[in-house]
């Protein structure tokens, strides 16, 4: 673990004297050893809902193959691609082997090695089966039946790698295809249903999606599945609020200030512009992936880690979430910059679009822990730089001891939680700097996984994937998690006076629009900056 200097802070920001170079430094301790080897989960059959689509390529594939190599699936697993169009088994298997070579040269820290491993690709190539099918049809379900009735044992993992529209036909002919029916005694084996997000797109929809696929499924079967909470870095926030004496007394109204919690991007909408114009910034980001931040920073501890304590604190969370206003939100959209084209320019992008590439919003938890503390939420993209974290400023010493040395202002305190691309911590913090003079340096200490553990192939499903398959749903959400938290924004999508939220223009690779910065000088705060300067190093 090391400790950097800051650069120091601009005498506008902290009205300090500039502090001179220093260089604090510790040295790590051994790496700790990996947890004891998990067993295996139990044998199963992975029915692929849209096995020829790009989730299913790039996400669900690679991430079975890991946990092939990792030792963690059963020799009894099969997995069957379901999807329109007529094809044999081996064109599907080679399509996927295709597309794995290149995403492990692509992407070498995702796999084991950087390369296939050919005895675990094969491994997972035996159990392949591909089947043509179309997702409205009855047809399709009568003869997935007759396929599954003829695998031994019954547990079955329907994964719905689809695009929204056919969450509810495929749900419902699944339950009516009896499907989805567990043995009253439970030895007949469990069936399971996983839905990618949208789930929903307003607090209607949602509780329309929800009622529709309970007619034929219950809450333990459902797993709603959101790719934020795989990230080993995003379950470490709650090792570090509740596993450390340093953080878990503090982590509360009384000592902290506010919370920013940001996922930017520098890329565009990447060809999908039919999607994001249906969708927007806002629907695709914050009621589900920062809220699920949100929920990790601000849920009350669990008396245990068992699934529905987790959950059950992350529900209370999202109802005690203020309900949103227009004037709680910005949304931007990117304009041609430095980064390139605007988003009017994109393909399937209509020329006067008012859709949001960008939106921040303030929130605030109302609850006796948190009341009176803002949290900060932005997204968008075309931004300066790529950065997915959460920082938590503390609140100011209560008496400023050193008003009469040449500081006005102290740095403040701000505990960094980095999940994407950078996986770690920083705090930032105060220190004398050398010399006869008491002066104030601002300094970071900061820890990097890589430098404290091996590095392990990941691409956000695996977890998710093995505790499914463990019936464990602490990661997944719950209807009501779901529901309370489309409410908590259904003002800003359906406004009460009518119209809509104003859309901001900013800069391709700016820092967004000038109106997120007014959102937070109300209250006195800034944005952290999203282009950092580099720690210094001693010469």
């Amino acid at each position: 673990m090391s400790t950097t200097p800051n650069p120091p802070a601009s005498s506008a920001q902290t009205g300090a004297t500039p502090a001179p170079s220093c260089k604090v430094s510790a040295s790590p301790h051994d790496a700790l050893p990996s947890p004891a080897g998990k067993k295996p989960a139990p044998p199963c059959t992975l029915v692929i809902f849209g096995a020829g689509g790009d989730l299913t390529k790039r996400l669900l594939m690679p991430a079975l193959y890991n946990l092939a190599v990792d030792g963690l699936l059963d020799d009894g697993m099969k997995i069957v691609g379901v999807n329109h169009g007529e094809r044999e088994t081996s064109q599907w298997v080679d399509d996927l082997h295709t597309a794995l070579q290149q995403f492990a040269a692509d992407k070498a820290s995702t796999f084991h090695a950087g390369k296939l491993d050919d005895n675990a690709w094969n491994w997972v190539a035996q159990r392949l089966e591909y089947m043509a099918g179309e997702f409205e049809t009855d047809d399709t379900f009568a003869k997935l039946k007759q396929k599954l009735d003829r695998q031994p044992g019954g547990n079955v993992i329907f994964y719905l790698a689809v695009g929204a529209r056919f969450f509810k036909p495929i749900s419902e002919r699944l339950g009516k295809a009896g499907l989805l029916k567990e043995s009253d005694d439970g030895k007949g084996g469990f069936r399971r249903l996983v839905i990618e997000k949208p789930f929903g797109t307003d607090l209607a929809s949602a509780r329309d999606l929800n009622a529709h696929i309970l007619q034929y499924a219950s809450e333990s079967q459902i797993y709603r599945i959101d790719h934020f909470l795989g990230k080993d870095t995003v379950q470490s926030i709650l090792a570090v609020r509740f596993a450390n004496a340093l953080f878990e007394p503090i982590w509360r109204r009384e000592y902290i200030d506010s919370v920013q919690i940001t996922a930017a991007e520098t890329i565009g909408v990447e060809g999908r512009g039919r999607f994001y114009e249906q969708t927007g910034a806002f629907r695709d980001m914050v009621p589900n992936h920062l809220f699920q931040l949100l929920g990790m920073v601000a849920m009350e501890p669990p008396n245990s880690f068992d699934a529905e304590a987790v959950r059950d604190k992350k529900a209370d969370l999202f109802d005690a979430i203020q309900p949103l206003t227009p004037e709680d939100v910005v949304f931007g959209q990117y304009e041609k910059g430095p980064a390139g084209i605007g988003y009017r320019e994109e393909p399937d992008v209509a020329v006067d679009s008012a859709t949001e590439t960008y939106a921040a919003a303030r929130v605030f938890v109302e609850n006796w822990r948190w009341a009176g503390v803002p949290f900060y939420l932005r997204t968008g993209k075309r931004l300066a730089a790529r950065r997915t974290e959460i920082s938590v400023q503390l609140k100011p010493v209560p008496f400023r001891l050193f008003r009469d040395t040449p500081v006005d202002a102290l740095t403040p305190n701000v505990l960094t939680l980095r999940i994407d691309p950078a996986h770690g911590t920083s705090f930032d913090f105060n220190v004398k700097t050398p010399g006869p003079v008491m002066q104030i340096g601002a300094v970071k200490s900061s820890f990097d996984y890589n430098d404290f553990f091996a590095e392990h192939a990941n691409v956000g499903y695996e977890t998710l994937l093995y505790d499914c398959m463990l019936g464990d749903e602490t990661l997944f959400q719950r209807a009501d998690s779901i529901e309370t938290s489309w409410r908590a924004v259904d003002d800003v999508l359906h406004p009460k006076g009518g119209g809509a939220v104003a859309v901001h223009g900013y800069a391709a690779g700016s820092e967004g629009p000038a109106e997120a910065d007014a959102l937070l000088a109300r209250d006195g705060h800034a944005w952290r900056p999203l282009q950092q300067a580099a720690p210094r190093s001693k010469a």
